[in-house]
């Protein structure tokens, strides 16, 4: 979709816009869009940030409730506010303000994923250090009197099959760079939470100078590192797309080993790459390109390291 809108003469982010919003619409994997990765309280929430390489500009919603098109929000975030990032309730009042239908972002598919988890006794979930005992039930949960703190496990709570994002970089004619990304975040996150996927930085970077880049996985963890403004600054300095995503998962290994990740890499030029983290059941990582060099959109794979 990115692509046929590049060749219609449409610009970059109109590009990353319109291709994220087929994958909301599509609602990509369950993890992008409407429908998919309902939180504690089995509501799906979405995060979206569209960034122009240009003008550094960057719009983002997190915590959006009851509108389906999130990175078209994002947009207008750029095109009709200051701001950068809109988030909650009030990211909701923004779209319909500007022309989004409020709509139930809920169906049968997240009810039933819910329900399922509640009758799991809510697990896995994100709470840690409080009564009762998160591991083996259900809330509302609290502080405890006395406490103990464990040491805190960086071991993703996100799997291969519970989270992740579509993120897109698009590199134009000449050499004009966005990006942008679009999720429903970890399934069973605690309300409110938001990942890195709209934190211009985290979930995706646009230079025009340099290149761009896109992260997906456990954004609670790789938000930490900004691997995605790592990744174009790594570019800026000549490092090759694939070796600067690598350089990018390897930071993280110090501190996360165990965590689930990817980034794509791609510069001024067109060349780019890709890298993962090698955990059990994720050991290589599928992505798509579209260039003049190919005939088609074509899915390349890299081994995750």
């Amino acid at each position: 979709t990115a692509w046929s809108v590049l060749q219609l003469g449409g610009s970059e982010l109109d590009a990353v816009e319109k291709g994220c919003s087929q994958c909301e619409i599509d609602q990509c994997d369950g993890s992008v869009g409407y429908g998919g990765s309902p939180d504690e309280s089995g509501e799906t929430t979405l995060d979206a940030m569209i960034m122009d390489g240009n003008t550094m500009e960057v719009g983002a919603v997190a915590d959006l409730r009851h509108v389906k098109n999130a990175i078209g929000v994002a947009r207008k975030v750029i095109e009709y506010t200051k701001h950068t990032l809109l988030v909650g309730e009030s990211a909701s009042l923004f779209a319909v303000r500007m022309g989004f239908p409020y709509e139930d972002l809920t169906t049968q598919k997240s009810l039933s994923m819910y329900s399922k988890w509640l009758n799991q006794s809510c697990q896995p979930n994100y709470w840690k250090n409080v009564v009762p005992d998160s591991s083996e039930s259900c809330g509302p949960y609290k502080r405890p009197e006395k406490v103990t703190y464990r040491e805190e496990q960086t071991i993703s709570q996100s799997s291969v099959h519970n989270h992740d994002t579509i993120g897109m970089v698009v590199i134009g004619e000449s050499g004009t760079v966005a990006s942008g990304t679009s999720t429903n975040g970890a399934i069973h996150k605690i309300p409110g939470r938001v990942g890195d996927s709209p934190i211009a930085g985290a979930g995706s970077y646009a230079d025009s100078t340099a290149g761009g880049a896109a992260a997906t996985g456990d954004g609670d963890i790789m938000m930490r590192f900004l691997p995605s403004y790592q990744a174009v600054e790594y570019m800026r300095m000549g490092t090759d797309p694939t070796v600067a995503c690598q350089k990018v998962i390897s930071r993280i290994q110090k501190y996360a080993p165990k965590f689930f990740g990817a980034v794509i890499c791609a510069n001024t030029t067109g060349s780019y790459g890709a890298a993962c983290n090698n955990i059990p059941g994720f050991t290589q990582f599928h992505f798509m390109v579209s260039s003049p060099l190919l005939s088609r959109p074509t899915e390349q794979v890299v081994d995750c390291i």
